[in-house]
């Protein structure tokens, strides 16, 4: 199979085959994308979670490493340096969960279109193959038919929507991976959250209970 071969059935596919080729590259080009910013944010996250985890006191004496401060967990951080100390858990856990709901549509970004490709690309691989086959049952009609011709027309007509069915497949199995490291993100994002209070509302018991001690021991020094 030539190219020139190639061009023909595309031709007499109505063109749909020309539509495939840019509905392929649009796939790749939105799954490479989401995959590498997804892996950033997930090998980031768990740097991260990894970095909360070992924190000990202040969370003001806390730093994020350089290469960490780009990503959504990163916010996080801001609110609580800028709001633990005069806010309560509740108010706290509400201004983290509106950060967080904030960077849902960067993750997300995109996916729309693979969603989309997975749906266009196997109606316009039967359109196409429906165009195949008035071309060759135009063969039919003719009066020096030869039935190879009108067989292999139809052969050729299908391969319209098997390359619709393929570009599907694809798609459909990258749409469910990125989604799923979507998921995760989110639940880091979560975790952190839950990290960065459960340590504000330690640091806060353990100065609360050292300035307990401190009024009862007053009197004794008087």
């Amino acid at each position: 199979m030539d190219i020139n071969h190639i061009l023909d059935l595309a031709n007499d596919s109505g063109g749909t085959l020309y539509v495939m080729v840019v509905l392929l590259l649009v796939a790749l080009t939105v799954i490479i994308e989401r995959a590498l910013y997804l892996s950033n944010m997930l090998h980031g996250g768990e740097k991260i979670i990894n970095a909360v985890r070992d924190m000990h006191g202040n969370m003001d004496s806390f730093v994020l490493p350089a290469d960490l401060t780009r990503l959504p967990h990163a916010n996080l951080f801001e609110i609580m340096k800028r709001d633990a100390s005069r806010e309560s858990r509740d108010a706290l856990s509400d201004h983290l969960e509106e950060a967080i709901m904030h960077e849902v549509p960067l993750l997300d970004r995109s996916l729309w279109i693979l969603d989309t490709v997975v749906t266009l690309a196997p109606l316009m691989g039967l359109f196409g193959t429906i165009i195949g086959m008035f071309n060759a049952f135009h063969v039919l009609g003719s009066q020096d038919n030869n039935p190879i011709a009108i067989t292999g027309g139809i052969a050729e007509a299908l391969i319209a929507t098997a390359s619709g069915l393929f570009i599907a497949m694809l798609g459909l199995i990258a749409f469910n991976a990125l989604h799923q490291r979507v998921r995760v993100v989110m639940h880091q994002l979560e975790t952190v959250k839950l990290m960065l209070l459960n340590r504000c509302n330690q640091v806060n018991n353990d100065t609360a209970h050292g300035n307990t001690i401190n009024v009862v021991r007053a009197p004794a020094r008087g």
